[in-house]
């Protein structure tokens, strides 16, 4: 059982994390949208994508870690890249939160590592050359690794803060580094391995089974909102633009180009 100071030093920790957070949120995303050029179009496709990936956790609601909000992470973090991947996770953490009445002291936490779960999607190799099969089964081993991973950190957020647990189990500050370790895995096994298999088997067969469609449809809304696209005007010639409409950019001769996320692919 947990000792009396668990839920205050618990409790204090999260309110702090949680205003740490937010402003660097904010600071990512003002970055990548700087970076990449990227307009309201784009914010778009991140509300819509958080919006999804809040009714998939409804679908599992989290039951013997069956969670399918999971599997979009993986594809949306490969085909929006780390900075905005790491956005998109935290945010679609606290929006499914809110949804699925989730709300608590383990929210930042929550938030926090599923935004590094979709940033590492966004860091695997090769966005702009590897494609078809051979894309979706390295997503879908890394989908397996990054949800047993996420399981293993969300597990610190407590575990070094229960006390009066059974010995071989607990935190016991001052002990060398590899009993601690020890003691951490049991305490792994006995509380959250039930939940972190079935949720890296189910995120595996979702990307397996799904994740080559759902990538080319997240490509195609990346390059709609014009993700990293600059506003470029099209010449005509040595006349100038062509202002008859007749140019690349349309009616205006002002179109956004058509380019996904640099270094995402198209």
């Amino acid at each position: 059982m947990a000792s009396e100071s668990f839920g205050v030093a618990y409790g204090a920790h999260a309110p702090w994390l949680f205003a740490l957070l937010l402003p660097l949120l904010l600071a990512v995303l003002l970055a990548a949208v700087t970076e990449h050029g990227a307009g309201a179009k784009a914010v778009a496709v991140l509300g819509v994508l958080a919006a999804a990936g809040s009714a998939l956790r409804l679908l599992g609601a989290g039951t013997a870690g069956l969670q399918p909000m999971f599997f979009l992470m993986v594809l949306a973090g490969r085909v929006l890249g780390p900075a905005f991947g790491f956005v998109l996770g935290a945010v679609t953490m606290f929006a499914s939160a809110l949804v699925t009445g989730g709300v608590g002291p383990w929210l930042p936490f929550q938030m926090l590592a599923l935004g590094w779960f979709t940033l590492g999607a966004g860091l695997l190799p090769a966005p702009d050359r590897l494609r078809g099969r051979a894309e979706v089964v390295m997503l879908a081993g890394y989908g397996a690794l990054a949800s047993l991973l996420y399981g293993l950190a969300m597990n610190l957020q407590g575990w070094p803060w229960i006390a009066g647990m059974a010995s071989g189990i607990s935190f016991v500050p001052g002990d060398p580094l590899v009993e601690n370790l020890h003691r951490y895995l049991a305490y792994v096994l006995a509380t959250s391995l039930g939940w972190d298999v079935p949720r890296a088997v189910l995120t595996t067969a979702l990307v397996l089974v799904a994740g080559g469609p759902v990538l080319r449809a997240l490509r195609r809304a990346t390059r709609r909102a014009a993700f990293g696209a600059p506003v470029r005007f099209a010449a005509n010639g040595p006349g100038g633009p062509d202002r008859s409409g007749a140019g690349a950019g349309g009616p205006r001769g002002d179109a956004l180009s058509d380019r996904p996320i640099p270094g995402r692919g198209s």
